[in-house]
């Protein structure tokens, strides 16, 4: 499992032209499922998640959690994750998980960050999405289940 947290003041998914699902401020998680993915790692990464400490406290030091903020999430999939670019210049997305294993997750995962008290909206798997979002900091942290 990977995934891309932006710390937002905002985000916003629009789907066939309407806006699906939005959050802020918080994070917009990007999330790419592969097949060795299961409850534990879904466990792992979304309570790694609820405790990062990337907002600022009173001094300027990233030192909150999205709890301590009460903070919201804007819940993406994401399979490009997965991309291998070693050959050629068109990526191969085979190490991404099959796509009933990985909504399976994917689903999994927003409820799991909702059960820690967590607001999470979510786009829809495998739709053609358009996000905004505005960066805060910037602050954009990459975990990989592999190494967390």
């Amino acid at each position: 499992m990977k995934t891309v947290i932006q710390r937002v003041l905002e985000a916003s998914v629009e789907i066939d032209g309407r806006v699906h699902g939005s959050c802020g401020p918080g994070y917009l998680i990007l999330v790419g499922i592969n097949d060795e993915d299961d409850e534990n790692t879904v466990d792992a990464m979304a309570g790694k998640i609820s405790r990062l400490r990337i907002f600022s406290d009173e001094a300027g030091k990233m030192n909150r959690s999205i709890l301590d903020v009460g903070g919201s999430v804007l819940s993406i999939s994401q399979f490009t994750l997965y991309a291998d670019c070693h050959k050629g210049n068109r990526p191969s997305f085979t190490k991404a998980g099959k796509p009933a294993h990985a909504e399976k997750m994917y689903l999994l995962f927003n409820e799991t960050l909702r059960g820690y008290g967590i607001p999470v909206d979510e786009g829809i798997f495998g739709a053609d999405m358009k996000v905004s979002l505005v960066n805060d900091g910037p602050v954009t942290i990459i975990l990989d289940s592999k190494e967390i």
